[in-house]
Protein backbone atom coordinates (compact mmCIF):
# COMPACT_ATOMS: atom_id res chain seq x y z
CA UNK A 1 0.00 0.00 0.00
CA UNK A 2 1.31 3.76 -0.08
CA UNK A 3 2.58 4.77 2.80
CA UNK A 4 0.72 7.99 2.19
CA UNK A 5 -2.52 6.29 3.67
CA UNK A 6 -2.85 3.78 6.45
CA UNK A 7 -2.33 0.11 5.48
CA UNK A 8 -6.11 -1.89 4.75
CA UNK A 9 -7.22 -5.06 3.69
CA UNK A 10 -10.39 -5.12 1.84
CA UNK A 11 -12.51 -2.05 0.76
CA UNK A 12 -16.22 -2.63 1.28
CA UNK A 13 -17.03 0.29 -0.97
CA UNK A 14 -15.79 3.05 -3.15
CA UNK A 15 -16.64 6.48 -1.60
CA UNK A 16 -18.27 5.33 1.51
CA UNK A 17 -19.34 6.44 4.08
CA UNK A 18 -19.32 9.94 2.90
CA UNK A 19 -18.29 11.60 5.44
CA UNK A 20 -20.02 14.73 6.86
CA UNK A 21 -22.64 12.91 8.73
CA UNK A 22 -23.81 10.12 5.67
CA UNK A 23 -22.06 7.30 7.09
CA UNK A 24 -22.93 4.31 5.01
CA UNK A 25 -24.99 6.46 2.74
CA UNK A 26 -22.99 6.47 -0.29
CA UNK A 27 -22.86 3.15 -2.59
CA UNK A 28 -20.51 2.15 -5.42
CA UNK A 29 -22.60 2.68 -8.37
CA UNK A 30 -23.20 -0.56 -7.69
CA UNK A 31 -21.17 -3.62 -8.70
CA UNK A 32 -24.50 -5.96 -7.93
CA UNK A 33 -23.47 -8.32 -5.34
CA UNK A 34 -25.09 -11.57 -4.76
CA UNK A 35 -25.39 -13.92 -1.39
CA UNK A 36 -23.99 -17.22 -1.64
CA UNK A 37 -24.23 -19.45 1.88
CA UNK A 38 -20.63 -20.26 2.66
CA UNK A 39 -19.76 -17.62 0.35
CA UNK A 40 -17.50 -14.52 0.71
CA UNK A 41 -19.46 -11.92 -1.30
CA UNK A 42 -20.87 -9.29 0.77
CA UNK A 43 -24.17 -7.27 0.42
CA UNK A 44 -25.38 -4.51 -2.04
CA UNK A 45 -23.04 -1.36 -1.23
CA UNK A 46 -20.29 -3.01 0.23
CA UNK A 47 -18.37 -4.37 -2.39
CA UNK A 48 -15.00 -5.51 -1.88
CA UNK A 49 -11.49 -3.69 -3.04
CA UNK A 50 -8.44 -2.70 -2.06
CA UNK A 51 -9.23 3.53 -4.69
CA UNK A 52 -8.60 8.13 -6.16
CA UNK A 53 -10.89 8.24 -10.98
CA UNK A 54 -6.50 9.28 -19.17
CA UNK A 55 -5.19 10.11 -22.11
CA UNK A 56 -6.44 7.08 -24.00
CA UNK A 57 -4.20 5.61 -26.38
CA UNK A 58 -5.32 6.62 -29.96
CA UNK A 59 -9.05 6.15 -30.72
CA UNK A 60 -8.57 6.08 -34.29
CA UNK A 61 -8.42 2.36 -35.78
CA UNK A 62 -5.43 0.55 -37.64
CA UNK A 63 -6.05 -0.32 -41.12
CA UNK A 64 -6.45 -3.49 -40.62
CA UNK A 65 -9.67 -3.11 -38.30
CA UNK A 66 -12.96 -2.15 -39.18
CA UNK A 67 -13.88 -0.31 -35.82
CA UNK A 68 -16.23 2.75 -36.23
CA UNK A 69 -16.01 4.75 -33.38
CA UNK A 70 -19.61 6.40 -32.43
CA UNK A 71 -20.60 9.80 -35.08
CA UNK A 72 -21.20 12.87 -33.30
CA UNK A 73 -24.44 14.51 -33.68
CA UNK A 74 -26.80 17.36 -31.41
CA UNK A 75 -29.55 15.42 -30.62
CA UNK A 76 -32.65 17.44 -31.02
CA UNK A 77 -35.65 15.35 -30.47
CA UNK A 78 -36.49 12.19 -28.86
CA UNK A 79 -36.07 10.04 -32.08
CA UNK A 80 -32.50 11.86 -32.42
CA UNK A 81 -31.67 10.61 -28.86
CA UNK A 82 -33.24 7.51 -29.32
CA UNK A 83 -30.50 6.74 -32.23
CA UNK A 84 -27.50 8.29 -30.02
CA UNK A 85 -28.19 6.13 -27.66
CA UNK A 86 -28.30 3.29 -30.08
CA UNK A 87 -25.19 3.68 -31.02
CA UNK A 88 -23.50 4.07 -27.90
CA UNK A 89 -25.19 0.53 -26.79
CA UNK A 90 -22.80 -1.81 -28.77
CA UNK A 91 -19.84 -0.02 -26.43
CA UNK A 92 -21.78 -0.98 -22.73
CA UNK A 93 -20.95 -4.27 -21.67
CA UNK A 94 -21.58 -5.92 -18.47
CA UNK A 95 -19.16 -7.37 -15.95
CA UNK A 96 -18.94 -10.36 -13.80
CA UNK A 97 -16.82 -11.02 -10.92
CA UNK A 98 -16.27 -14.40 -10.06
CA UNK A 99 -14.58 -15.85 -6.58
CA UNK A 100 -13.92 -18.27 -4.35
CA UNK A 101 -16.90 -19.38 -2.64
CA UNK A 102 -17.05 -22.48 0.40
CA UNK A 103 -19.14 -25.33 -0.96
CA UNK A 104 -22.68 -26.19 1.29
CA UNK A 105 -20.52 -29.45 2.01
CA UNK A 106 -17.66 -27.46 3.41
CA UNK A 107 -15.47 -30.20 1.19
CA UNK A 108 -14.27 -27.81 -0.93
CA UNK A 109 -14.49 -25.00 -2.82
CA UNK A 110 -15.50 -23.42 -6.25
CA UNK A 111 -15.97 -20.13 -8.19
CA UNK A 112 -19.38 -17.95 -7.78
CA UNK A 113 -20.77 -15.05 -9.10
CA UNK A 114 -19.82 -12.59 -6.71
CA UNK A 115 -20.50 -9.58 -8.64
CA UNK A 116 -21.40 -7.50 -11.58
CA UNK A 117 -21.46 -4.06 -13.11
CA UNK A 118 -21.12 -2.17 -15.99
CA UNK A 119 -18.07 -1.36 -18.79
CA UNK A 120 -17.50 0.99 -21.66
CA UNK A 121 -15.06 -0.43 -24.70
CA UNK A 122 -13.16 2.26 -24.82
CA UNK A 123 -10.27 1.07 -27.60
CA UNK A 124 -9.45 -1.74 -30.52
CA UNK A 125 -6.23 -2.51 -31.01
CA UNK A 126 -5.30 -5.84 -33.46
CA UNK A 127 -7.48 -8.90 -31.89
CA UNK A 128 -8.26 -7.38 -28.61
CA UNK A 129 -10.22 -4.69 -27.21
CA UNK A 130 -10.04 -3.08 -24.29
CA UNK A 131 -12.80 -2.28 -21.48
CA UNK A 132 -12.76 0.36 -18.50
CA UNK A 133 -14.54 -0.16 -15.71
CA UNK A 134 -14.66 0.46 -12.12
CA UNK A 135 -12.19 -1.00 -9.45
CA UNK A 136 -14.59 -2.23 -7.18
CA UNK A 137 -16.55 -3.78 -9.63
CA UNK A 138 -13.57 -6.12 -10.06
CA UNK A 139 -11.70 -6.19 -6.65
CA UNK A 140 -11.37 -9.77 -5.17
CA UNK A 141 -11.95 -11.28 -8.79
CA UNK A 142 -10.67 -14.92 -9.47
CA UNK A 143 -12.13 -14.73 -12.47
CA UNK A 144 -14.02 -11.96 -14.43
CA UNK A 145 -16.05 -11.93 -17.61
CA UNK A 146 -17.57 -9.27 -19.75
CA UNK A 147 -21.12 -9.41 -21.71
CA UNK A 148 -21.50 -7.80 -24.63
CA UNK A 149 -24.37 -6.24 -25.95
CA UNK A 150 -25.13 -8.91 -28.72
CA UNK A 151 -25.22 -11.23 -25.08
CA UNK A 152 -22.27 -13.07 -25.79
CA UNK A 153 -19.60 -13.83 -22.90
CA UNK A 154 -15.99 -13.38 -22.71
CA UNK A 155 -13.19 -13.97 -20.73
CA UNK A 156 -11.52 -11.04 -19.16
CA UNK A 157 -8.00 -10.32 -18.30
CA UNK A 158 -7.29 -7.48 -15.17
CA UNK A 159 -4.53 -5.42 -17.41
CA UNK A 160 -4.75 -3.28 -13.66
CA UNK A 161 -6.59 -1.15 -11.18
CA UNK A 162 -6.29 2.31 -9.21
CA UNK A 163 -8.44 2.06 -5.90
CA UNK A 164 -8.20 5.87 -5.77
CA UNK A 165 -9.68 6.54 -8.38
CA UNK A 166 -11.77 3.47 -8.76
CA UNK A 167 -10.67 2.76 -12.38
CA UNK A 168 -9.82 -0.45 -13.65
CA UNK A 169 -9.03 -1.75 -17.21
CA UNK A 170 -9.86 -4.69 -18.93
CA UNK A 171 -8.41 -6.96 -21.91
CA UNK A 172 -11.09 -8.96 -24.08
CA UNK A 173 -11.22 -10.60 -27.73
CA UNK A 174 -11.85 -7.92 -30.30
CA UNK A 175 -12.88 -10.41 -32.86
CA UNK A 176 -16.64 -9.14 -32.16
CA UNK A 177 -16.29 -5.79 -31.06
CA UNK A 178 -17.67 -3.37 -33.52
CA UNK A 179 -17.50 -0.32 -32.05
CA UNK A 180 -16.14 1.40 -29.49
CA UNK A 181 -16.99 4.43 -27.30
CA UNK A 182 -16.65 7.91 -28.41
CA UNK A 183 -14.89 9.94 -25.44
CA UNK A 184 -15.86 13.49 -24.48
CA UNK A 185 -14.80 16.33 -22.80
CA UNK A 186 -15.74 16.36 -19.45
CA UNK A 187 -13.97 20.20 -19.03
CA UNK A 188 -16.41 21.27 -21.27
CA UNK A 189 -19.92 19.99 -19.49
CA UNK A 190 -22.54 22.50 -17.94
CA UNK A 191 -24.64 21.79 -15.23
CA UNK A 192 -28.46 21.57 -16.46
CA UNK A 193 -26.65 19.59 -19.60
CA UNK A 194 -28.40 16.57 -20.39
CA UNK A 195 -27.38 13.15 -18.89
CA UNK A 196 -27.21 9.67 -20.18
CA UNK A 197 -26.40 6.99 -18.39
CA UNK A 198 -26.48 3.34 -19.74
CA UNK A 199 -25.28 0.05 -17.69
CA UNK A 200 -26.27 -3.25 -16.10
CA UNK A 201 -28.55 -2.50 -13.11
CA UNK A 202 -29.59 -5.34 -10.98
CA UNK A 203 -27.03 -7.63 -13.03
CA UNK A 204 -29.28 -8.82 -15.37
CA UNK A 205 -31.00 -5.75 -16.82
CA UNK A 206 -28.11 -5.69 -19.77
CA UNK A 207 -28.40 -2.06 -21.66
CA UNK A 208 -30.83 0.30 -19.39
CA UNK A 209 -30.83 3.46 -20.46
CA UNK A 210 -31.71 6.29 -17.84
CA UNK A 211 -31.76 9.66 -18.11
CA UNK A 212 -31.11 13.40 -16.82
CA UNK A 213 -29.07 16.50 -16.10
CA UNK A 214 -25.82 17.29 -15.39
CA UNK A 215 -26.62 18.76 -11.49
CA UNK A 216 -23.03 19.84 -10.68
CA UNK A 217 -19.53 19.96 -12.92
CA UNK A 218 -17.67 19.65 -9.95
CA UNK A 219 -18.64 18.10 -7.17
CA UNK A 220 -15.55 17.80 -3.95
CA UNK A 221 -16.63 14.06 -2.49
CA UNK A 222 -15.11 12.89 0.54
CA UNK A 223 -13.68 9.03 0.37
CA UNK A 224 -12.95 6.92 2.62
CA UNK A 225 -11.24 4.13 1.42
CA UNK A 226 -10.72 1.91 4.48
CA UNK A 227 -13.78 2.93 6.01
CA UNK A 228 -12.33 3.97 9.32
CA UNK A 229 -14.53 7.53 9.24
CA UNK A 230 -12.17 9.75 8.03
CA UNK A 231 -11.23 11.15 4.77
CA UNK A 232 -8.54 9.63 2.91
CA UNK A 233 -8.93 11.58 -0.16
CA UNK A 234 -11.45 14.10 -1.70
CA UNK A 235 -12.66 13.22 -5.18
CA UNK A 236 -13.43 15.48 -7.96
CA UNK A 237 -16.69 14.33 -9.53
CA UNK A 238 -19.81 14.53 -11.98
CA UNK A 239 -23.00 14.67 -10.26
CA UNK A 240 -26.09 14.18 -12.09
CA UNK A 241 -29.43 12.92 -11.25
CA UNK A 242 -29.70 9.95 -14.24
CA UNK A 243 -30.86 7.36 -12.30
CA UNK A 244 -27.52 5.32 -11.61
CA UNK A 245 -28.64 1.81 -9.54
CA UNK A 246 -26.55 -1.29 -8.35
CA UNK A 247 -24.89 -2.09 -11.71
CA UNK A 248 -24.33 0.89 -12.65
CA UNK A 249 -21.20 0.77 -12.24
CA UNK A 250 -18.26 1.61 -14.85
CA UNK A 251 -20.87 2.03 -17.25
CA UNK A 252 -20.67 5.53 -19.35
CA UNK A 253 -22.32 8.70 -18.83
CA UNK A 254 -23.22 10.55 -22.27
CA UNK A 255 -24.01 13.57 -22.61
CA UNK A 256 -26.06 14.95 -25.77
CA UNK A 257 -24.12 14.00 -28.34
CA UNK A 258 -23.33 10.54 -27.43
CA UNK A 259 -19.95 10.90 -26.22
CA UNK A 260 -18.61 9.40 -23.01
CA UNK A 261 -18.25 11.93 -20.22
CA UNK A 262 -18.04 10.29 -17.40
CA UNK A 263 -17.75 6.92 -15.99
CA UNK A 264 -20.31 6.28 -13.64
CA UNK A 265 -19.12 4.84 -10.10
CA UNK A 266 -21.53 5.72 -6.65
CA UNK A 267 -24.67 7.46 -5.63
CA UNK A 268 -26.31 8.34 -2.47
CA UNK A 269 -28.76 5.46 -1.01
CA UNK A 270 -31.06 7.26 1.66
CA UNK A 271 -34.11 6.81 1.90
CA UNK A 272 -35.04 10.23 1.55
CA UNK A 273 -32.51 11.03 -1.34
CA UNK A 274 -33.61 10.76 -4.88
CA UNK A 275 -31.33 11.55 -7.54
CA UNK A 276 -28.06 12.15 -6.24
CA UNK A 277 -25.19 9.80 -8.54
CA UNK A 278 -21.29 10.38 -9.35
CA UNK A 279 -19.51 9.66 -12.18
CA UNK A 280 -15.68 10.12 -12.71
CA UNK A 281 -14.80 13.00 -15.45
CA UNK A 282 -13.23 11.01 -18.22
CA UNK A 283 -10.90 13.75 -18.48
CA UNK A 284 -9.49 12.78 -15.13
CA UNK A 285 -9.63 8.84 -15.92
CA UNK A 286 -8.02 9.36 -19.18
CA UNK A 287 -4.32 9.56 -18.43
CA UNK A 288 -5.54 6.59 -15.36
CA UNK A 289 -6.87 4.26 -18.41
CA UNK A 290 -3.80 4.70 -20.47
CA UNK A 291 -1.43 3.94 -18.13
CA UNK A 292 -3.11 1.42 -16.11
CA UNK A 293 -3.40 -0.51 -19.69
CA UNK A 294 0.23 0.27 -20.56
CA UNK A 295 1.69 -0.80 -16.78
CA UNK A 296 -1.15 -2.15 -15.13
CA UNK A 297 -0.41 0.41 -11.95
CA UNK A 298 -0.12 3.85 -10.81
CA UNK A 299 2.75 5.25 -9.48
CA UNK A 300 1.91 7.94 -7.29
CA UNK A 301 4.75 10.76 -5.62
CA UNK A 302 5.03 9.82 -1.65
CA UNK A 303 6.73 11.83 1.40
CA UNK A 304 7.29 8.40 3.15
CA UNK A 305 4.73 9.39 6.04
CA UNK A 306 1.08 7.77 7.65
CA UNK A 307 -0.66 11.08 8.25
CA UNK A 308 -3.52 11.44 10.09
CA UNK A 309 -5.71 14.91 10.31
CA UNK A 310 -5.07 17.51 12.84
CA UNK A 311 -9.05 17.15 13.95
CA UNK A 312 -9.16 13.66 14.21
CA UNK A 313 -6.51 13.64 16.70
CA UNK A 314 -8.66 13.56 20.62
CA UNK A 315 -7.39 17.06 21.99
CA UNK A 316 -5.62 15.42 25.19
CA UNK A 317 -3.05 13.55 22.73
CA UNK A 318 -2.89 16.52 21.39
CA UNK A 319 -2.08 18.96 24.30
CA UNK A 320 0.29 16.30 25.45
CA UNK A 321 2.43 15.10 22.55
CA UNK A 322 2.10 17.62 20.08
CA UNK A 323 2.23 21.32 22.22
CA UNK A 324 0.74 23.17 19.27
CA UNK A 325 0.28 26.75 19.62
CA UNK A 326 -3.29 28.01 20.30
CA UNK A 327 -3.45 29.37 16.90
CA UNK A 328 -2.95 26.00 14.96
CA UNK A 329 -6.10 23.87 14.84
CA UNK A 330 -5.57 22.20 11.72
CA UNK A 331 -2.89 20.37 9.88
CA UNK A 332 -1.86 16.78 8.86
CA UNK A 333 0.20 14.87 11.82
CA UNK A 334 2.69 12.45 10.87
CA UNK A 335 2.20 9.12 12.76
CA UNK A 336 5.14 7.74 11.32
CA UNK A 337 7.90 8.47 8.97
CA UNK A 338 9.17 5.33 6.70
CA UNK A 339 12.71 4.32 6.69
CA UNK A 340 14.86 5.82 3.98
CA UNK A 341 11.64 7.80 3.00
CA UNK A 342 12.25 11.43 1.34
CA UNK A 343 10.15 12.85 4.76
CA UNK A 344 13.29 10.85 7.03
CA UNK A 345 16.36 12.34 4.88
CA UNK A 346 14.57 15.82 4.86
CA UNK A 347 14.36 14.95 8.92
CA UNK A 348 10.82 14.85 9.47
CA UNK A 349 9.51 12.81 13.07
CA UNK A 350 6.84 11.60 14.11
CA UNK A 351 4.51 13.82 15.68
CA UNK A 352 5.34 17.04 13.17
CA UNK A 353 2.37 18.56 12.42
CA UNK A 354 2.54 19.83 9.02
CA UNK A 355 0.42 22.83 7.90
CA UNK A 356 1.64 23.53 4.39
CA UNK A 357 3.08 22.84 1.22
CA UNK A 358 5.09 24.72 -0.77
CA UNK A 359 2.83 27.66 0.81
CA UNK A 360 -0.23 26.02 0.30
CA UNK A 361 -2.15 25.59 3.42
CA UNK A 362 -2.24 21.76 4.76
CA UNK A 363 -5.40 21.27 7.02
CA UNK A 364 -6.54 17.28 6.81
CA UNK A 365 -4.73 14.50 5.81
CA UNK A 366 -7.06 14.32 2.60
CA UNK A 367 -5.92 18.04 1.63
CA UNK A 368 -1.83 16.68 1.62
CA UNK A 369 -2.36 13.24 -0.60
CA UNK A 370 -4.46 15.57 -3.20
CA UNK A 371 -1.64 17.95 -3.28
CA UNK A 372 1.31 15.14 -3.30
CA UNK A 373 -1.02 13.05 -5.72
CA UNK A 374 -1.13 16.22 -8.00
CA UNK A 375 2.92 16.55 -8.26
CA UNK A 376 5.59 13.92 -10.11
CA UNK A 377 8.23 12.08 -8.61
CA UNK A 378 11.32 14.37 -8.35
CA UNK A 379 9.43 17.08 -7.59
CA UNK A 380 11.05 19.46 -5.04
CA UNK A 381 8.36 20.61 -2.33
CA UNK A 382 8.75 22.43 0.96
CA UNK A 383 6.93 21.48 4.00
CA UNK A 384 5.95 23.96 6.66
CA UNK A 385 5.67 21.84 9.82
CA UNK A 386 5.62 22.43 13.82
CA UNK A 387 7.28 20.75 15.85
CA UNK A 388 6.85 20.54 20.21
CA UNK A 389 5.29 24.19 19.33
CA UNK A 390 7.60 25.15 17.25
CA UNK A 391 7.73 26.14 12.92
CA UNK A 392 10.04 24.67 10.87
CA UNK A 393 10.62 23.58 7.25
CA UNK A 394 11.96 21.08 5.11
CA UNK A 395 12.91 20.86 1.63
CA UNK A 396 12.16 17.19 0.35
CA UNK A 397 12.33 15.42 -3.23
CA UNK A 398 9.32 13.32 -3.89
CA UNK A 399 9.76 9.63 -5.05
CA UNK A 400 7.50 7.16 -6.56
CA UNK A 401 5.63 4.49 -5.01
CA UNK A 402 3.46 1.48 -6.44
CA UNK A 403 0.08 0.41 -5.32
CA UNK A 404 1.49 -2.70 -3.14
Amino acid sequence: MEQERRSTGKRKGILMPFLSGLTGAVVGGACVLFMYTGGIAPSIGQTQSTNTKNIITSQQNSKNNAVKTLPVSTPSSTKDVSSMVEKALPSVVGVNNYQASSSLSGSGSNEQEAGSGSGVIYKKSGNKAYVVTNHHVVDGANKLEVKLNDGSTLSAKLLGSDQWLDLAVLEIDGSKVKSVANLGNSDSVKAGEQAIAIGNPLGYLEGSVTQGIISSKERDLPVDIDQDGQEDFTAQVIQTDASINPGNSGGPLLNANGEVIGINSSKIAQEEVEGIGFSIPINTAKPIIKTLEKQGEIKRPQMGIVPQSLNQIPTASSQNYLNLPDAVQNGAVVLNVESGSPAEKAGLQNYDVITGLDGKEIDTAASLREYIFKKQAGDHITVTYYRDGQKASAELTLEDISKE
